[in-house]
């Protein structure tokens, strides 16, 4: 970690979350003398850089460390880190430990807006509090212009450590899959039935499993790249433009309140979904489908108790507010395809996100939250634009255009009957009826920056993540995914970004030669 600022860099990163450190991992294996700077507007969490916070053991560490990410108005000290209390909450503007919602802009007059529009500012960005579920996109999720895709997502599988069967053993996860594949398998591929969720962790060699941040993806190789800099605290508020060509970024010292600009051969913007489209306007890079095409994931979870179920001869509950991953924590998964256009996450949880009677001691494995996501009606209205006034970051205020539509409302009913009929074959639910979370919930937002076969000006980027016009400009994360989409996002955007990095590795390589 440094507080000196580099002047020149052959890269420089903007953000540190999975998509970023999927640019530094690939720029240390694939040209480890290219001088890679990262910049993160928020601080450094803990060590390594970039590691989950569930992965912090003592608990009033881990708290500090979502307080932290919180940004410009971090949530009272005293408010619970525990990220089941009000998971099921009606609030109309729903907020979880470790992030910050959007103040304000996020709903305009007559429109359904964004109320749950949230963001983390951290080393390791929203990669510090995900749930690491990393489903691969199926039938029209998939990205018909990349006939690569499939490499990419197998190495950003690698870089996350992603692992099909972590949870083989947890009590139950057979049976939840045996009754979640009677109910809905028929008819389906075999690509898109009922399995085990693919899920971003580390599996260690005395049995503990972590979850998966940017740590792990930017990886030993990149810690111990003497030509990598990591530096927390420092917000880029604009990319430098001559000649048409990215040449560097301006960046604040949010210690300091110093400015220092660091020329670069290469500039990649990897902040989120929102602040990557503002990064560029506020640059002066403004193509027609900049913050265009926003969507999100309408999001439905309900929860159930297995029926007849009795628990094994060394089953214990398990304590509320243990962070780490614990051998009930079952993952199952039911896939997206165009017939069900819904993705399902089957967790076996040690606590209910809806609440319990306070003698209610279930058994351990038992409490199955469902939740089911849908795809987003893709609409070029649906956006993010910007204006004179600024944010507390003193960067371009954002105001969110976002309406659903008839075909999103169906879709999300269908959504609704989809869960209980999954729930009515796993057992007896907890409450009367799914709850459907307000618009921005999911924090699954995509589209932003998409990427685009053609530069035809519904897309941003190019097949390998260039921003259309600009040389040397790339953009990375959930933004990019140009495709609407129910299942996780994540995977889709560390491969993407794999792609990116890979073309920046390949034009530094021939410059060299």
């Amino acid at each position: 970690m440094t507080r000196t600022f580099p002047d020149t860099v052959d890269v420089a990163i903007v953000g540190s979350g999975p998509c970023g450190a999927a640019y530094a991992r690939i720029l240390s294996e694939r040209c480890p003398d290219a001088t890679v700077a990262a910049f993160e507007v928020g601080p450094l969490l803990a060590d390594p850089p970039g590691v989950h916070v569930k992965n912090i053991a003592d608990p009033d560490e881990r708290a500090l460390a979502q307080r932290r990410s919180e940004g410009p108005a971090p949530l009272a000290a005293d408010t619970s880190t525990d990220t089941m209390d009000g998971y099921a909450d009606e609030s109309f503007r729903l907020v979880r430990p470790g992030t910050f919602l959007l103040a304000t802009g996020y709903r305009q007059p007559g429109e359904d807006g964004l109320p749950g529009a949230a963001m983390s500012s951290n080393v390791g960005g929203m990669g510090a509090h995900w749930t690491g579920a990393c489903p691969r996109p199926g039938d029209s999720e998939r990205i018909a212009f990349l006939p690569d895709l499939d490499e990419l997502l197998a190495e950003g599988e690698r870089l996350l450590s992603v692992d099909t069967h972590a949870f083989d053993d947890a009590p139950f996860a057979d049976e939840v899959r045996k009754r979640l594949s009677t109910a809905l398998d028929a008819g389906r591929e075999e690509d898109r039935r009922v399995a085990p969720m693919p899920l971003a962790v580390v599996r260690h060699d005395d049995g503990r499993v972590t979850w998966s941040g940017s740590d792990v993806v930017f990886g030993d190789v990149t810690r111990a790249n003497p030509n990598f800099t990591l530096i927390p605290e420092a917000l880029v508020t604009e990319v430098v433009i001559t000649d048409g060509r990215a040449a560097g970024v301006r960046v604040r010292d949010m210690g300091s309140g110093g400015e220092h600009t660091v020329r670069a051969r290469f500039v990649v913007v990897a902040a989120d979904s929102l602040r990557t489209p503002q990064l560029l306007w506020a640059s002066g890079v403004r193509p027609r489908a900049l913050g265009r095409y926003l969507n999100d994931q309408p999001q439905t979870v309900f929860a159930v108790r297995l029926r007849d179920v009795e628990p094994g001869p060394d089953e214990q509950a398990v304590p509320r507010d243990r962070p780490e991953i614990v051998r009930h924590s079952g993952v199952n998964w039911v896939p997206y395809t165009d017939e069900e256009p819904f993705h399902g996450q089957v967790m076996q949880l040690d606590a209910s996100p809806v609440p319990l009677a306070a003698d209610d001691v279930p058994v351990p494995g038992s409490i199955v939250g469902l939740g089911w996501f849908c795809a987003k009606d893709l609409q070029e209205s649906d956006r993010v634009e910007f204006d004179d006034e600024t944010d507390p970051y003193g960067m371009p205020a954002m105001r969110i255009h976002y309406r659903l539509t008839e075909r999103d409302r169906t879709s999300i009913e269908a959504s609704r009957a989809a869960v209980r009929r999954a729930a009515e074959a796993l057992g007896d639910p907890l409450d009367d009826e799914p709850l459907t979370f307000p618009p921005g919930a999911s924090l699954h937002y995509q589209g932003t920056v998409r990427m685009g076969a053609a530069d035809d000006g519904t897309s941003v980027c190019s097949p390998d993540s260039q921003v259309w016009g600009v040389d040397g400009l790339y953009v990375a994360g959930n933004g990019v995914i140009p495709t609407a989409t129910a299942c996780n996002p994540t995977l889709t955007a560390v491969g993407l970004a794999v792609g990116g990095a890979r073309h920046i590795a390949a034009k530094l390589t021939t410059e060299r030669n």
